[in-house]
């Protein structure tokens, strides 16, 4: 799943390549993805790109009239190709949908998941997608504030990493930041905000700022096409099932629950005892 580090790092490269670039054409292979059948894709040929932003875990490609508002989902992710690349692999994910701008480069929209994920909004303002307006506070924003984060754990009985991939409390985080934020903070997954400490919710805090900001900023200038492989070797627990803990050498265990999952230490985390 895409998550607000690497999200950033493409509204980053597309802001530098794509910015001043006219649309040549749209093609959408997937009507699926289409989500403002009044305004599909390819009413944007002809409108020159402005630059780039995030929102979440959102990308709103600006142009000089309006935007295109691409939401990743799940499985989505985009492609860029210069004039003269080769076409994507054979084993790569598909196009979904694809952009051809002046210069002859060429901007996909794809989507891995065995279910379409992927979302594209022809807006005249971002906040005209919904998910894009119910947007919480982003800890990678230099103003998020304790405040933001209090207001969105706010003594609910709801377990910690549910809030903190909630996109209307927290913006831009998922699944495997969650896990990360988790075991830096040594809080147990499974614990509801409203049992929290006082000294646990302000490691919390602290993680989610420093996991986020320090993810963001080591992914800014890394190829987009690399951008999965770094966050994955990046990555202390999510994803390590059976390996040893960074901090303390116990074996990382996985946990499903909820209709979601977590790796977790349970020595850093629940006082060494597995969940």
């Amino acid at each position: 799943m895409p998550e607000s580090p690497e999200v950033d790092a493409l509204a980053g490269f597309l802001a530098e390549r794509a910015t001043g670039r006219v649309i040549r054409h749209a093609d959408v292979l997937e009507f699926r993805t289409i989500k403002t059948r009044g305004a599909p894709p390819e009413t944007i040929v002809g409108r020159t790109v402005a630059g780039a932003r995030r929102h979440g875990k959102h990308i709103e490609l600006v142009l000089d009239d309006g935007s295109l508002v691409v939401s990743l989902g799940r499985h989505g992710w985009m492609r860029w190709f210069d004039a003269a690349q080769s076409p994507a692999a054979p084993d790569a994910p598909p196009a979904l949908a694809e952009f051809g701008l002046s210069d002859d480069s060429r901007l996909e929209a794809t989507d891995a998941g065995t279910w379409v994920s992927l979302g594209l909004f022809v807006v005249a303002d971002p906040f005209d997608v919904p998910a894009v307006a119910k947007l919480g506070p982003d800890p990678a924003d230099p103003s998020f504030s304790r405040s933001d984060f209090d207001a969105a754990l706010g003594g609910r009985r709801k377990q910690v990493k549910a809030i903190l991939q909630e996109q209307e409390s927290i913006a831009g985080i998922g699944n495997a930041y969650s896990d990360e934020i988790l075991h830096l903070a040594r809080v147990s997954p499974v614990v509801h905000a409203a049992r929290l400490a006082a000294d646990e919710t302000d490691r919390l805090f602290s993680a989610t700022v420093s996991t986020v900001r320090d993810a963001v900023a080591a992914r800014r200038g890394v190829p987009i096409d690399e951008l999965k492989a770094q966050k994955v070797a990046a990555m202390r627990v999510h994803g390590r099932t059976g390996e040893p803990c960074p901090v303390c050498g116990d074996t990382i265990r996985d946990l499903t629950f909820s209709g979601t999952s977590a790796q977790y230490c349970p020595t850093c985390q629940n006082g060494g005892v597995p969940l």
